[in-house]
């Protein structure tokens, strides 16, 4: 078996291999230029090594820099199905019988990617013609192998250049732990590692939560699109790392922390690029970074849960009334502003059996808004206290729409109360509680109800324990839902119209597209089933009521 370096020419390449200088010392701010940081073996390496004798035939720009894939010998005619894309390809010509081949063979390899191709002298004495024009047509570097050159020394070259190139790869990959890890207990934050990451690869890096918070913003924040895009794709239970496109840019998605966490929770890390198309030491700093993302979501959430009891004797003294100014020394206590607006929130992830998950989707949605707490009431919901900054519903509303697809077989449902001072906040907690039960009751995975979108009857019909309101809707029009079940006349969509429509007959008929006689006998087939006349407000009230209690 032939020794790998076994001639001079072989030590020579080894040598120059080897003896590639050390990554350069990091600068103030930690960044190693993406231009410095290569390891692998470049074509133009390979073709100045002593006594190969090369010759380069055609060269696009740029493909001499390159640094080569994987050596492959090949001769067969189309052996583009075999390759995955990058390869230098090394072929003795065998497959050429006419100058039309070669046109088949560089068509073949040139459609999956190939990264060269070192074609051998030996057979025809020197590499045809047609080859160089097919190559030229196709992009494809081209480089001459003298007669008298084995393959074999040529893949023994590329083969050491990688293996010392994988050993490099991990001395820098230790060094920037070791950097990082550095930074770190010197108390650099998040953002700063960030950016020394994103000037080290040339890819921004920012890292989100799953309703779209922004635990690093980087140079700026995304837009809403891509968020939404971003936080679909990694809910969506695919495998991570994963690639993405908006509009006309992409995205790379990377999971910070265990992959077992549930992602309804998790944090993703979101790099600028296709990492599809990245270096190994570009993906091999972002996955580092992600690393050390994990261990600061580790220790925030340590800091939430070191509040949590302190929230829950907030939430405690809420409810029982206790005195504004002992509620206000604890809000001070938990980073809230007692002076501000305050708003209340109360929260049910129907289904997901844990209380814990409850409290860190809507801790996280909440964080958005503001400082804010989370704690269980007594009746195992879970209560949140926000500032009541402008847009609050609709900020929460677009943080936990996010969720959806990581919603299976679960609901979230929330009501919010209006802005209150820390003096009304027990009655603010009725408000949010009346808000949930017409957010639970509105179906959907996700459902979320302000205090001004409570009207009168909702809020009535909120305080009604749900068999009382379920016993009231069957007494009125429990024969008109028997009717509709047996015969599908519509009794019941043909109602809600007439209401909608304020009792018009005509605007019923133009809504439903019949013919006002045909809305006449419906509703009076409702009056009879009811015993109700509609002419009469109070009547209608009583059917009206009946139709919401549904």
């Amino acid at each position: 078996m032939r020794k790998l370096f076994s001639d001079d020419r072989n030590r020579t390449f080894a040598t120059a291999i080897t003896s590639t200088p050390a990554p350069p010392a990091a600068d103030p701010a930690g960044a190693v230029p993406s231009s410095k940081r290569r390891w692998a073996v470049l074509l133009a390496e390979l073709l100045a090594t002593p006594g190969l004798g090369l010759r380069v035939l055609h060269a696009p720009p740029g493909s001499l820099e390159r640094p080569v894939g994987r050596p492959i010998t090949i001769d067969l005619l189309e052996p583009g199905r075999y390759l995955t894309g990058g390869e230098l390809l090394l072929s003795g010509l065998v497959w050429r019988r006419t100058p039309a081949d070669s046109e088949t063979f560089v068509a073949s390899i040139a459609s999956r990617g190939a990264g060269a191709l070192l074609a051998g002298a030996a057979l025809l004495g020197r590499v045809p013609d047609d080859l160089v024009e097919a190559c030229r047509r196709h992009d494809l570097a081209l480089v001459e192998v003298p007669g008298d050159v084995p393959f074999a020394d040529v893949t023994e070259l590329v083969t050491a250049a990688g293996v010392v190139g994988s050993g490099a790869r991990l001395s820098a990959s230790l060094v920037r732990q070791r950097q990082l890890l550095s930074a770190v207990a010197s108390g650099r934050s998040l953002d700063e590692l960030a950016a020394r990451v994103s000037a080290e690869t040339g890819h921004v890096c920012r890292v989100l939560t799953a309703t779209g918070r922004h635990v690093v913003p980087g140079p700026e924040s995304l837009p809403a699109d891509v968020v939404d895009a971003v936080t679909a794709r990694f809910l969506a239970a695919g495998p991570v790392p994963a690639a993405l496109t908006v509009g006309e840019a992409a995205y790379s998605l990377f999971t910070v922390g265990s992959g077992l966490v549930d992602r309804l929770t998790g944090w993703v890390l979101v790099a600028e690029g296709d990492h599809r198309d990245w270096p190994q030491d570009d993906l091999d700093a972002v996955h580092e970074f992600a690393a050390i993302a994990a261990l600061d979501r580790s220790r925030r959430e340590e800091g939430l849960r070191v509040l949590r009891p302190l929230a829950a004797e907030i939430v405690a003294r809420i409810e029982h009334g206790a005195a504004p100014a002992e509620i206000a020394t604890r809000l001070r206590q938990a980073g809230l502003d007692p002076e501000r607006p305050l708003v209340l929130a109360v929260a049910e992830l129907a289904g997901s059996g844990s209380a814990e998950l409850t409290a860190a989707v809507l801790e996280d949605a909440a964080l958005g808004v503001g400082p804010s707490l989370a704690a269980a009431a007594r009746d195992g919901l879970l209560v949140a206290v926000l500032p009541g900054v402008p847009g609050v519903t609709e900020q929460l509303r677009t943080a936990l729409t996010r969720l959806m697809p990581g919603l299976h077989r679960t609901s979230l449902s929330v009501g919010l109360s209006g802005e209150t001072g820390v003096e009304a906040l027990a009655g603010a907690l009725e408000e949010a509680r009346f808000a949930h039960r017409v957010a639970r009751s509105g179906g959907g995975p996700v459902a979320l109800v302000g205090a001004d979108e409570v009207t009168s009857h909702v809020l009535l019909l909120a305080t009604v324990p749900d068999d009382v309101r379920r016993t009231y809707a069957q007494r009125v029009l429990g024969q008109v839902l028997d009717s509709d079940a047996r015969t599908g006349g519509e009794l019941i969509a043909t109602l809600t119209a007439f209401l909608d429509c304020s009792g018009s007959w005509t605007r019923t008929a133009e809504t439903l597209h019949l013919h006002v006689n045909t809305v006449r006998y419906r509703i009076g087939r409702v009056e009879e089933l009811t015993g109700r006349d509609l002419a009469r407000l109070e009547d209608r009230v009583d059917v009206f009521l009946a139709l919401k209690s549904l």
